[in-house]
């Protein structure tokens, strides 16, 4: 089992910068082997991929925040981070933290459907005014 805690969301005007952390724990195998991603679900949308990082530290994007999100992740605090810049309003959704057990490319874990075994944090806030 693996537990994922997400922080570091909150209320931004437009045009400025957040990061979100996700502190995991309770697994037997490290974040390094895993599949790492970030979701995000709108009043109203279907949650959607928004980045993600694979073992092999490949990452992969949604188009809508290629150039302004970066990826990243600590494996020696099991933690990942995401870096949102030249935040929008329709940035404005709950993220979450994802972990799959495994995968083949990054973009498999950007992916709604999941080739392997996928967690859930429990989400944090972000809300970007205009």
């Amino acid at each position: 089992q693996v537990q994922l805690v997400e922080s570091g969301g909150g209320s931004v005007q437009a045009g400025g910068s957040l990061r979100l952390s996700c502190a995991a724990s309770g697994h037997s195998y490290s974040m390094y082997s895993m599949c790492m991603g970030w979701f995000r679900q709108a009043p109203g949308k279907e949650r959607e991929g928004v980045a993600a990082i694979a073992s092999d530290r490949s990452t992969s994007y949604a188009d809508s925040v290629k150039g302004r999100f970066t990826i990243s992740q600590d494996n020696a605090k099991n933690t990942l981070f995401l870096q949102m810049n030249s935040l929008k309003y329709e940035d404005t959704a709950m993220y979450y933290c994802a972990a799959d057990r495994w995968c083949v490319t990054a973009s498999q874990a950007l992916s709604r459907v999941p080739v392997s075994r996928r967690y859930w944090g429990q989400g944090t806030q972000v809300t970007v005014s205009s």
